[in-house]
């Protein structure tokens, strides 16, 4: 027997209903795989117009000798960081890169996600969104948790230790790494206090005026096996904030195809460009030059060795009038030693300072190097916000 209208009226609402129910359980991993996906272009340029000009440094503490002892308990000086980012604040800055370490997850995972909330806490006091480094691949690839060594008399950032350094040549250490990765960024994903995840700092660096012999002979080949696998962890915590990873090495980043295949992957991986240089100011803008063409927001989250050509007086106006952000190298002159040049691993600068300092903007009780260098800072950063974002 045929079903009557009303019947067929009933049925079709149930299959209405059914099919909608199919729909949005086959849409829900695809919104999901959306937000784990690089960035649209439309998207980063959007994230960028909404921003500040960006500026500001790398920042350690003036008592820290590298991010362990910036950030384990018994050597945490939030009243340290609230008067040093006050200088910040003070010149223009509006941002600090800021490194993390996999070891300081693995020893206290509740106290250090409280002292990041603590440390934005005083950032955003401070008018300061910091771009946060979740590994690295510069310097000492040992690193120990615990009271770390006094800096080497005369020697640039003697202290300085890898995240994770050796360990990622194990991959029984990957669920630790994932773990620490995952945790950290999912405890912050939503947080408008970040900026940017820088997901790796230098990964293919191979510390051949440092540590090289220390490293594994295979670096670039276990860093090229890892890489992939932390940008997915991290997106896997479904960040608000845009991820990156500055590309370095390269001589011509005129195409994908000319960069190495470290490079390769975090430029396909970053959903902004970063990229280091402390050339000469020519050699900067031709690299900015090549950047642009990629459409998407950059910042060169290194730069700054006046020794070497890159001065705040040369760079800063370049990066200002095509809007690429700028976070040089070192803040306060400290247990870091950056005021010292690459050069002091070869001949330590033990009897007196160099006649400039490389790095660094300020003198540990807050006043600056160069006055004209923090004047130079303000107005730039100041004329930047009378402008509206061209992004």
């Amino acid at each position: 027997m045929a079903p009557n209208d009303s019947t067929r009226r009933r049925n079709l609402r149930r299959i209405s209903v059914a099919l909608l129910f199919l729909t949005v359980l086959t849409a829900a991993p695809l919104i999901s795989n959306a937000q784990r996906s690089r960035w649209t272009e439309e998207r980063a340029n959007a994230w960028y117009a909404k921003q500040p000009w960006p500026v500001g440094s790398n920042y350690l503490p003036a008592d820290a000798i590298n991010q362990l002892e910036m950030w384990q308990a018994d050597t945490f000086n939030p009243k340290e960081i609230d008067r040093e980012l006050g200088w910040a604040e003070s010149i223009g800055m509006n941002t600090m890169r800021v490194f993390l370490h996999d070891l300081l997850w693995q020893q206290d995972e509740a106290g250090f996600k409280q002292r990041i909330d603590t440390f934005l806490t005083i950032a955003a006091k401070h008018h300061i969104k910091p771009v946060f480094v979740l590994f690295d691949s510069c310097w000492d690839p040992m690193p120990k948790l615990g009271p770390q060594h006094p800096p080497i008399p005369g020697v640039h950032n003697s202290g300085w230790v890898q995240s994770p350094g050796r360990a990622m040549a194990d991959p029984a250490e990957y669920p630790r790494l994932k773990t620490y990765i995952h945790g950290v960024v999912a405890a912050f994903a939503n947080d408008d206090r970040i900026l940017a995840w820088d997901v790796w700092n230098e990964p293919g660096n191979t510390n051949s005026g440092s540590y090289g012999k220390l490293d594994p002979p295979n670096k670039e080949e276990l860093v090229l096996k890892l890489l992939p696998q932390v940008f997915e962890w991290v997106r896997s915590a479904n960040p608000s904030q845009p991820l990156t990873s500055g590309i370095w090495g390269s001589e011509d980043w005129s195409s994908i195809d000319k960069m190495t295949p470290i490079e390769q992957v975090q430029f396909k991986e970053s959903d902004i460009i970063s990229f280091h240089n402390y050339g000469w100011p020519e050699v900067y803008e031709r690299k900015v030059h090549e950047l642009q063409q990629y459409h998407r927001p950059i910042i060169c989250t290194e730069y700054m060795a006046r020794g070497a050509g890159s001065t705040f007086d040369t760079i800063l106006p370049i990066a200002e009038k095509n809007r690429v952000g700028a976070i040089n190298w070192g803040f306060v002159a400290g247990k870091s030693q950056t005021y010292l040049p690459w050069d002091s691993w070869r001949h330590p600068y033990t009897q007196e300072e160099p006649p400039v300092w490389f790095h660094d903007v300020f003198h540990p009780d807050g006043t600056p190097y160069r006055v004209r260098e923090t004047e130079i800072i303000r107005q730039l950063t100041q004329q930047a916000a009378a402008q509206p974002a061209s992004n």
